[in-house]
């Protein structure tokens, strides 16, 4: 087996029951909640998910903030000083500064350890998108691949890592920008839910509307039916926001349409979540195209 390590950022959203099944390594990420900072450990040591999305609902306002190069470069230089290689899957470019301070971390600690092999992947991907890209990282190293080889598969693959997403309250995507003030009138008026991915770019942008919940939701799995490569034998993974049994209706829906055996089911962490919110949907799979 293939002796290097996978890095991550808890923007990928693996439980630690995950992380410790694919045994990669996870560098927290921050975000404040009515103005006290935390860290969003995949143990949830300081701040439970349920917690976090009932003080969304009561008015709190939540802030993110990215990993600096500093805190990359803690979490890198003791794998390097024990001998290790490294390969970092990062949080998507498009979404965050969190890839461009692996990749400043990176070129500083590849100097320093010439011996060592480090490399950094910009995903482009977010929430259980970039945790599932992460599941596929694993499963190829468990096969004895390569550092070299296995960064090279994500690389190739990562633009076929889809992204369905729909959100319940339109407020978190006007004041993230996603939507304007009047759309998110109108659209809570009429009950328009939109329905997003992450492009190619790693943004996360609208790429329809359905009018209702169980709409938007069905919306995510016709998606599906439209990308899907090989959807009988896929693994897919769905991320809420505190809204298990719609995730669970997701599930429920691509196992019966396509013979899905594999779904994974986690929060979306507060660091996405405090853009999308509570009642957030989310549906990944491997597909044509994004």
């Amino acid at each position: 087996m293939s002796d290097f390590v996978i890095l991550t950022d808890s923007s990928a959203d693996l439980s630690e029951d995950m992380v410790r099944k694919l045994d990669v390594q996870v560098l927290p990420l921050g975000f404040l909640l009515d103005g006290r900072a935390y860290r969003n450990f995949p143990d949830n040591r300081e701040m439970d998910p349920h917690l976090f999305y009932e003080r969304l609902r009561g008015g709190e306002l939540a802030t993110t903030n990215a990993v600096n190069v500093a805190q990359y470069t803690e979490a890198l230089e003791p794998l390097l000083q024990a001998g290790r290689d490294v390969l970092v899957l990062a949080f998507s470019s498009g979404l965050s500064t969190t890839y461009n301070s692996s990749r400043l971390a990176v070129e500083e600690l590849s100097a320093r350890y010439p011996d060592r092999k480090l490399y950094t992947v910009d995903t482009l991907c977010a929430s259980l998108g970039q945790g599932l890209l992460v599941w596929y990282a694993a499963r190829e190293r468990d096969r004895g691949h390569s550092i070299e080889e296995v960064r090279d598969w994500v690389e190739d693959r990562k633009l076929n890592l889809c992204h369905q997403f729909t959100v319940d309250d339109l407020h978190f995507l006007k004041r993230g920008g996603r939507i304007s003030a009047a759309t998110a009138v109108v659209g809570s008026m009429l009950h328009i839910k939109p329905v997003l991915h992450v492009d190619d770019e790693g943004h996360l942008i609208s790429i329809g509307k359905a009018r209702g919940r169980q709409a938007s939701l069905k919306a995510l799995v016709d998606r599906m039916e439209e990308t899907a490569i090989d959807s009988g034998s896929l693994t897919v993974f769905i991320s809420h926001g505190d809204c298990l049994e719609d995730a669970q209706t997701v599930a429920d829906m691509v196992k019966k349409r396509f013979g899905v055996q594999e779904v994974y089911i986690n929060y979306v962490g507060p660091v996405i979540g405090a853009h999308s919110g509570p009642g957030t949907v989310a549906l990944f799979y491997m597909g044509t195209e994004r």
